[in-house]
């Protein structure tokens, strides 16, 4: 059984910082790209950014260019999000998701976690 699990969510201040984590378990984690995807309430889930399991290969949507940065350490299974100058359109719930490839669309991803809530005030 796949299960992937974020943390690291919570409440922050405008321009502060968080980093989540994703721990993957089930799946040969260095078979697959890691993706994170955010989705607040009354919107579509939206890509962030991807990762391919090498991991050379990273995707970001433009909303997050320069500000977010993905990565994974593959000897623990796990993959990070760092989120730097956070705005107030940042909230929402952030999910993980594996895929064979660093897709953009959400579709195209196998296996998601429950989602961490992330939460901006200004």
């Amino acid at each position: 059984q796949v299960l992937l699990v974020e943390s690291g969510g919570g409440l922050v201040q405008a321009g502060d910082s968080l980093r989540l984590s994703c721990i993957a378990s089930g799946l040969t984690f260095t078979g697959y790209a890691m993706g994170w995807f955010r989705q607040a309430p009354g919107k579509e889930r939206e890509f962030v950014a991807a990762i391919s399991g090498n991991p050379y290969h990273k995707n970001y949507a433009d909303s997050v260019k320069a500000r977010f940065t993905i990565s994974r350490n593959n000897a623990k299974n796990t993959m990070y999000l760092q989120m730097n100058s956070l705005k107030p359109e940042d909230p929402a719930v952030y999910y993980c998701a594996a895929a064979r490839f660093p897709y953009t669309s959400p579709g195209e991803y196998d296996y998601w976690g429950q989602g961490t809530q992330v939460t901006v005030s200004s």
